[in-house]
């Protein structure tokens, strides 16, 4: 057959030029045998299933990658973040096996190793995050015939207490991206006061006290379906606790923040009140509300989520992959607040009470990450004193 050859040592070789341009040799015992894999490797060529380089590795691709498709657009400390995780978590364990050669499984026993050495759920989402990226565009690029790291689940992460807590930038990003928005202050008094969605929900002009700056939490704001409804629909109740009846004191930002919703409220309800008397009575019950819909209708949680996720999905519009912000609740104020006071060196037992919880053991359990950094951080602030007062002791 044409292309088809005997060599010397008896076995047979066939030969074509893939869709790469590169001469390829394809083997075989027999001439039916090199016949049969020179189809298959044909077949493979034109449906696009063969690869440019079998012989490369995961480390040569990730610096191929990284200088043709990453460092034209990230910023300087996303490289250090895409470097830091690369060489850390994945080289060590991948970094010198064939492109071609990992499988889903390898990836699936990294993530599994990573979350047994304590790394928590974001560490974990960003490594398969990165591998992600890295197959899709040797896919592309057809260094592979498949994406390993697609479909790949991360473990769960079953610890008590797993809270998704904003870092100090994305509480800052997400302010700025948030100003002008309909619940921009919304997202200011629930980060600065620590109170739950249900009991921000509640909130009426008559629970702030801005001489004494403090919030009444006298309440909280339902949406469920309860005996003798019909459907869903929203109740006041108690608050969660009797602890959780209390006063929050309100910071500068706060204040300012309920002062521009107690405007913006005034001239929604004084707009909705022109619509006609079929509106003014959807209102009636709810219409003291402080924060509400722009139809003056209450709050839930899954509203309350669908606003934090445009702001968020707009953060991430124009973000590199690994760059981008995760996804968080409105719980998830709370849990920023909490630990924005441990970072400033609020006591444990003034935190529960902003917070309201039942005991003081349950804020040391929620928080108890925080804490340890915290001891950790200030033995280090120690460490750095007696180290100033030795160099002044070594001056006499």
């Amino acid at each position: 057959g044409t292309g088809i050859s005997q060599r010397k040592d008896k076995k047979y070789q066939a030969r074509f030029v893939d869709r790469f341009g590169k001469r390829r040799y394809i083997y075989g015992k027999s001439v039916k045998e090199v016949k049969n894999n020179l189809a298959k490797a044909k077949a493979e060529d034109t449906l696009k299933q063969n690869i440019v380089n079998e012989s490369m590795i995961l480390d040569e691709w990730y610096h191929k990658w990284m200088e043709v498709y990453k460092l034209p657009v990230i910023r300087e400390n996303s490289r250090i973040f895409y470097n830091h995780i690369y060489e850390s978590k994945i080289s060590p364990v991948l970094g010198k096996i064939k492109l071609s050669d990992i499988t889903k499984l390898q990836i699936s026993a990294l993530l599994n190793n990573l979350k047994e050495n304590g790394y928590k759920w974001e560490t974990l989402n960003k490594t398969k995050i990165l591998l992600n990226d890295m197959f899709e565009r040797a896919l592309e690029d057809s260094f592979v015939s498949k994406n390993p790291a697609k479909g790949v689940r991360i473990p769960m992460n079953k610890e008590k207490n797993s809270y998704r807590t904003l870092t100090k930038d994305e509480q800052e990003i997400f302010l700025e991206c948030a100003k002008g928005t309909f619940y921009y202050n919304l997202f200011v008094v629930a980060i600065n006061t620590g109170l739950r969605p249900g009991e921000l929900f509640a909130l009426t002009e008559d629970d702030i006290d801005f001489k004494n700056n403090i919030i009444n939490v006298t309440k909280t704001l339902l949406y469920a379906k309860f005996d003798g409804d019909t459907k869903k629909e929203f109740h006041f109740g108690d608050p969660k606790t009797d602890t959780s009846i209390r006063q929050v004191p309100i910071n500068s930002i706060c204040k300012n923040a309920l002062i521009k919703q107690i405007m913006q409220h005034t001239i929604i309800k004084n707009k909705i009140k022109l619509y006609g008397q079929s509106k003014k009575d959807k209102i009636n019950n709810f219409g003291n509300l402080l924060f509400t819909t722009k139809f003056m209708t209450p709050l839930n949680s899954e509203i309350y989520c669908e606003a934090i996720k445009r702001i968020v999905a707009e953060i991430n519009l124009t973000r590199d992959t690994l760059d981008q912000i995760e996804p968080f609740s409105g719980h998830s104020f709370r849990h920023t607040f909490a630990t924005r006071c441990f970072e400033a060196g609020i006591q444990p037992k003034t935190v529960q009470s902003y917070l309201g919880h039942a005991t003081l053991a349950m804020t040391m359990d929620l928080y108890t990450s925080v804490l340890e950094k915290k001891k950790i951080d200030d033995m280090k602030l120690l460490e750095s004193t007696i180290e100033i007062e030795k160099q002044d002791l070594n001056g006499y």
